[in-house]
């Protein structure tokens, strides 16, 4: 089957919620076969991700108790870009490493641009691989609570693989990382059909 007989086409939408990191809206869509169906859909403005890496082949990582999920979590470094700001993924990734880990990094390499939950939200993660680190001050945000610690990889690795790390974006990034580490990258990102560059950064196609 081609694509295009799967593709639906966007009618008409209107917002329904306005908040101060996600809006919603309702949309109403044409279908494959031509009727019509309405589609509730989380707008955010998107978010960055950081796998540092020291020199020893250790990640750190932090904790944070979530409550919309109800439990602590251990996640990589991350954060949300700003509404209308021009700072630009790798400078929003350098600032949410300092301030969660106090961390700095003289390399980064982007690893890939997720889409979190794409059946109903449009947000997406660029994830950096961080190296070269060097420790400096922490300094989170007034209303975050978090603890950072950092473990081997292969043991990152392993609690992925055990289900005791549960987040997207982390589960990503370590496996990423890990395959990078181990020089068993199946094939260069520029080889994906489904991904483009966009001012020199990678983002997924569609609207």
């Amino acid at each position: 089957m081609h694509e295009e007989e799967l593709r639906e086409e966007f009618l008409s939408g209107e917002e329904v919620f306005r908040g101060k990191l996600i809006n919603v809206e309702h949309w109403r869509v044409r279908l494959p076969d031509g009727q019509q169906a309405w589609r509730e859909v989380v707008k955010h403005c998107g978010a960055v991700a950081v796998v540092p890496l020291d020199d020893a082949g250790n990640v750190t990582l932090v904790q944070q108790h979530r409550i919309a999920v109800g439990r602590f979590t251990w996640e990589i470094p991350a954060g949300k870009l700003d509404h209308g700001s021009e700072e630009g993924l790798l400078l929003a990734a350098q600032r949410e490493l300092e301030e969660e880990t106090g961390l700095r990094a003289e390399n980064w390499e982007l690893l890939t641009d997720i889409d979190t939950t794409p059946g109903f939200c449009n947000e997406h993660i660029a994830i950096f691989l961080a190296t070269g680190l060097s420790q400096h001050e922490m300094h989170t945000d007034e209303d975050e609570f978090l603890h950072a610690a950092a473990i081997p990889l292969h043991e990152a690795v392993q609690r992925v693989m055990a289900g005791e790390i549960r987040d997207s974006k982390t589960i990503a990034g370590i496996l990423m990382a890990h395959m990078k580490q181990q020089h068993q990258s199946a094939a260069p990102f520029d080889a994906l059909s489904p991904i483009q560059r966009v001012k020199g950064t990678f983002a997924s196609r569609g609207k």
